[in-house]
C-alpha cells in the first residue's frame, strides 16, 4: 500500500499546534459527544502542557501530515505504562503505550486513527518487542470505549478512585501487537528529524 500521509516526530514549535487539535477536540466531544472528556484541562492547563511537552522533548509524539504538509493529527507513544493504572506484572512485559491519539476533525471518517494504532503497535514490536498496544480511555466516554473494541481492543478493567478527577482517564484497553493491521500501518511513511 502507498503511503498517503506523513509522521514526523513533534517539535517544539508544534505545542501550539497539539494544544489546538485537544482544544478543538474537547469543544467538538462536549456538542456533540456529550462527553466531559478534556472540558477542562486535566489536572489543570500548567500540568497538561508540561505532559504535552515532555512527550514533545522525549521524541514520543508525532505529528501525522499530508502530502502537502497539512495537519491531519497526532499520536503519542511510549514503551512505559502509569504505575497508577498498569499492575506490576503488565508493567512488566513489553508493550506500546498509546495517549493523546487526535485526527483533525476535518478527517473524521478516513480510519486515520485505527490506522495510527497500528501504526503505533507495529512500532512498539519493532522498537522494544511489544507484544501489546495498550491505552487508558476516559472513564466517562462510552462512545469511545465502543471505538477502542471495534478495532480490536479488549477492555482489561476500569480503575477505581476516590475523586474520579484524581485520573479521569482509568478505562484501561489492550490489544495484541500480532494483531496489527500491516496495511493500515502502511498508510504513514515516516519522516524522521533532520
Amino acid at each position: 500500500m502507498t503511503a498517503t500521509y506523513r509522521v514526523r516526530p513533534a517539535k517544539p514549535d508544534d505545542m501550539t499546534a497539539i494544544l489546538d487539535l485537544i482544544n478543538w477536540s474537547a469543544k467538538w466531544l462536549r456538542e456533540y459527544k456529550h462527553t466531559d472528556q478534556w472540558a477542562r484541562p486535566w489536572p489543570n492547563e500548567r500540568a497538561r502542557d508540561a505532559r504535552v511537552r515532555r512527550g514533545i522533548k522525549g521524541g514520543l509524539t508525532w505529528m501525522v501530515e499530508d502530502h502537502q504538509g497539512s495537519l491531519v493529527g497526532t499520536v503519542t507513544y511510549r514503551g512505559k505504562g502509569n504505575q497508577k493504572l498498569w499492575t506490576r506484572r503488565e508493567l512488566r512485559e513489553p508493550a506500546v503505550y498509546v495517549s493523546r491519539l487526535i485526527v483533525a476533525r476535518e478527517h473524521a471518517g478516513e480510519h486515520i486513527g485505527s490506522a495510527l494504532l497500528d501504526w503505533a503497535g507495529q512500532r512498539g514490536r519493532e522498537q522494544w518487542d511489544a507484544a501489546s498496544t495498550r491505552v487508558d480511555v476516559w472513564t466517562t466516554n462510552n462512545g469511545l470505549h465502543a471505538y477502542y473494541l471495534r478495532n480490536g481492543f479488549s477492555h482489561l478493567r476500569t480503575r477505581e478512585f476516590k475523586d474520579s478527577w484524581e485520573y479521569p482517564s482509568a478505562a484501561l484497553f489492550q490489544k495484541p501487537t500480532a494483531a496489527v493491521n500491516g496495511a493500515s500501518a502502511a498508510r504513514f511513511a515516516i519522516e524522521e528529524a533532520a
